[in-house]
């Protein structure tokens, strides 16, 4: 008994972390719905070093698409940002204390090269400040549902890297941290609500400043891109991040064969080591298992009714009832050989519809309940993704007067001849 009890937690442990991910912290997330496929650690907050920046790519597209920043927006340097940029052990793109960069040359030093001092540039630009920016990641990040989340600066450095200039309201020694959860919901959002993220997340190579004396190639710390040394198909975003208090960290996403997985990898190791490479073996993993293992399969077709839902009521209508039916396929990304692990589970919001009824008229909606073990959803939208409106399948017209007049009076000599009889076998 005693041998069994001690081997217990470790046999737990390898049955929970069947993917073997040497990291702190991991998930796998099917990315059109955000259902989590995989998970370890997931709620322990941690350091996410320049994982960070996604935060502060997501204000600035914000401001982008509300056209309160333009791309070819020009922007002065700071004193502050220009000594960041000029620590090249801080950041990898000097900037001059007397050039003008425009928002989008920002944008891709950080995005691609993860620039810190440009992104502090653009902090500035979006919040007027860095310590306003910080502000704002915080609200949006409550905003966004996120939890176990703290940002202190724009870009995952530690606030000691800062020179005493770090945003008022933090500590000297602080540094961003984060659930691997909250990072990978981050990442949903990110990806569902401005795409064009990848457009410039997937660019493995290019020139800042190409053909001036400023010109410095920028190589994507995303090795897992097309061309790059740790490359994988599919593979077109997101961020990188390193500082020796988060170790190496990288949330990616791939899409091939119609399915999009979103992952994220917290101080990543291999063999007990961080290196750089470490956090592409770790997200292999993960990739390798999604694309091998999981498929877009369509469970129901449009028009689908069970046999406890057909019908719905309708009230003073040329008909009492209308069938109803799904009004589109139900299709998800499901493990291999699992479909019957699903099963349909009707809601019907309006029992009883008053005439006139349209076709196509929502009525409630259908999801389905898997069988085997479930991680859940990273968000109630993405949850709601997973499901498919109930509605009505022709149109019924309102009964005219004559019709429902007839109706009324049927229906009252039929409570009288029910009230009738039930008294009459109350005799006996």
């Amino acid at each position: 008994m005693f041998l069994f009890m001690a081997t217990l937690p470790q046999n737990i442990k390898a049955e929970e972390d069947v993917l073997n991910i040497e990291a702190d912290a991991a998930i796998l997330v099917e990315a059109e719905t955000g259902k989590i496929l995989y998970q370890k650690n997931i709620d322990a907050v941690l350091g996410i070093a320049s994982m960070t920046k996604m935060m502060t790519e997501y204000l600035l597209l914000e401001a982008i698409h509300e056209g309160r920043v333009k791309w070819d927006q020009e922007y002065a340097v700071s004193e502050y940002v220009y000594q960041i940029s000029q620590k090249r052990d801080l950041s990898n793109v000097p900037l001059r204390k007397d050039g003008k960069y425009t928002v989008r040359e920002l944008y891709e030093a950080m995005a691609i090269y993860s620039a810190n001092g440009a992104t502090v540039a653009i902090a500035e630009i979006v919040g007027g400040s860095e310590t306003n920016f910080v502000k704002m990641m915080n609200e949006k990040a409550q905003e966004l549902g996120l939890k176990d989340y703290k940002f202190v600066n724009a870009t995952g450095l530690n606030n000691k890297d800062l020179g005493g200039m770090h945003p008022a309201g933090s500590g000297d020694n602080e540094e961003n941290v984060m659930s691997a959860r909250a990072v990978a919901t981050l990442a949903y959002h990110l990806y569902h609500e401005f795409p064009e993220i990848l457009e410039t997340a997937s660019i493995p190579r290019k020139y800042f400043r190409e053909g001036t004396d400023d010109q410095i190639k920028m190589d994507n710390w995303n090795w897992m891109l097309p061309g790059l040394i740790a490359a994988y198909e599919g593979v077109d975003g997101i961020k990188t991040g390193y500082t020796e208090f988060a170790g190496y960290c990288f949330t990616g996403t791939a899409e091939r064969n119609g399915m999009r997985f979103i992952t994220v990898v917290m101080n990543a190791k291999t063999n007990g080591k961080g290196t750089h490479l470490s956090r592409f073996e770790q997200t292999r993993k993960m990739l390798d298992y999604a694309f091998s293992n999981y498929t877009v399969q369509k469970l129901y077709p449009k028009g689908y009714t069970t046999k406890k839902h057909k019908t719905v009521t309708v009230k003073k209508g040329k008909e009492k009832e209308v069938a109803i039916a799904t009004k589109q396929p139900l299709s998800l990304v499901i493990k291999r050989g699992e479909e019957k692990k699903y099963k349909p589970v009707v809601v019907i919001e309006k029992e009883t519809l008053t005439a006139p009824v349209k076709k196509g008229q929502k009525v409630g909606y259908m999801y389905v309940e898997y069988a085997g073990t479930d991680y859940g959803y990273l968000t109630k939208e993405g949850e709601k993704a997973a499901q498919v409106d109930i509605v009505t399948k022709r149109a019924v017209e309102k009964a005219n007067g004559f019709i429902l007049a007839l109706r009324a009076i049927g229906e009252l000599f039929s409570d009288i001849w029910s009230g009738a009889s039930n008294a009459i076998k109350g005799l006996f």
